[in-house]
């Protein structure tokens, strides 16, 4: 069979190729191609969900509106590869941004690893993206409760907030599936991990979260992975959730780690358990009102990292991470391959901790506090939205 042209395509195909695409950016690259290619599908589902969306207070005696909110990391590269953030970097390194889209077509920039709001300035306006001087490639998505709307974005009700978003007091990670440019609103879930370990579940348009009872009520990470909510408890033990029983399904081994914390990472298509030591206990209680009553903090002292090998059901142990570099987010944990990226190094893992943004070293243990140029991103935006 010869080659065929894209354009000779049968139209019956678009349709069906269009809605296989599961990030926007894809949709929106689909449909630039040519007019019958925008013919072919719409922008988003009729009843996709426009964030923020409104769902229940953890604490059902609560009043104030909640709102889920929603960032996408993306990576952006120049197209120019004469073009370098710095004489230091290669020409076809990029860098990392969360997006936050409010009303549509306005965007809020996140750092994302602080997850800090990068404020506008000449050369950085966060309401334009020239996407024709660079390639962006979606990496994952963040979700969060909060009281109120990112400043002025739209309810569903239609009320502007002129209020900044203020995060809900003893949620450690929020959840959402399915969520693709093909979700209905009404499909969505969320799963909601507390800190003291407890989980919480809701759909869209329920009144209150209902309580996941397990036999084992202490998790430490939750994670969207080939489709499907998995959990990991401190044992190391990773399950998947079933969203019409809420009923787990032990999917790992227990994990023979002896670290205070696990975290879920996905890279690769693999899924990896980060095993966090402290230097001391981790003590975190919630009262009725979702209050952290104890908190103790203990100091990050280091990492192991484990691989599930799912043929043999075993949990591989990861002396290396090549060029490969993990983020663990207090909204997300995500896997970046760091040649592609400035300011990144491979076999590192980048974590929060006080509000300050460490990195440990696999190859020697060290942990060291990051430095990052100030400049770096605003040089790469720069270039990104010139005329």
């Amino acid at each position: 069979m010869g080659e065929m042209e894209w354009s000779d395509l049968p139209k019956e195909l678009l349709p069906m190729i269009g809605k296989s695409l599961e990030t926007r950016v894809d949709v929106l690259r689909f449909r630039s191609v040519c007019s019958s290619w925008r013919s072919s599908i719409p922008l988003f589902h009729a009843n996709s969900p426009r964030f923020p969306l409104k769902f229940p207070h953890p604490s059902p005696s609560s009043s104030p509106s909640t709102y889920l909110c929603q960032r996408t990391l993306y990576r952006l590269q120049p197209l120019n590869p004469s073009t370098a953030i710095s004489s230091s970097s290669s020409s076809n390194q990029g860098c990392l941004i969360k997006v936050e889209e409010s009303n549509p077509g306005e965007l809020s920039l996140f750092d994302p690893l602080s997850n800090s709001r990068i404020r506008s300035s000449r050369t950085l306006n966060p309401k334009t993206l020239n996407l024709l001087n660079c390639r962006i490639v979606e990496l994952t998505k963040a979700c969060a409760l909060s009281f109120f709307c990112p400043d002025g974005c739209r309810s569903e009700a239609g009320r502007n907030h002129e209020s900044t978003t203020k995060a809900i007091t003893g949620v450690d990670k929020v959840v959402m599936f399915p969520n693709s440019p093909w979700t209905s609103a009404d499909e969505c879930a969320i799963f909601v991990l507390f800190l003291d370990g407890k989980l919480g579940f809701a759909k869209y348009g329920d009144e209150q979260l209902t309580p996941v009872s397990v036999w084992s009520p202490e998790f430490d990470d939750i994670i969207v992975y080939k489709g499907q909510f998995y959990v990991v408890d401190r044992l190391g033990i990773v399950s998947w959730i079933d969203c019409s029983s809420l009923k787990l399904v032990q999917y790992s081994p227990p994990l023979c780690g002896l670290g205070e914390q696990k975290h879920l990472v996905e890279s690769g298509g693999a899924l990896y358990v980060l095993d966090r030591y402290f230097d001391g206990e981790r003590r975190i209680q919630l009262d009725n009102n979702f209050s952290v009553r104890v908190h103790n903090c203990p100091k990050t002292v280091g990492f192991q990292v484990y691989r599930l090998d799912e043929e043999w059901g075993q949990w591989i142990r990861e002396k290396s991470l090549g060029d490969k570099a993990f983020a663990l987010c207090d909204d997300c944990s995500f896997s970046v391959s760091t040649r592609e990226l400035f300011g990144f190094k491979g076999n590192r893992i980048y974590f929060l901790a006080s509000e300050e943004i460490y990195v440990f070293n696999l190859e020697d243990r060290s942990i060291k506090e990051l430095v990052r140029p100030a400049d770096a991103f605003a040089q790469f935006w720069a270039y990104t939205n010139l005329a």
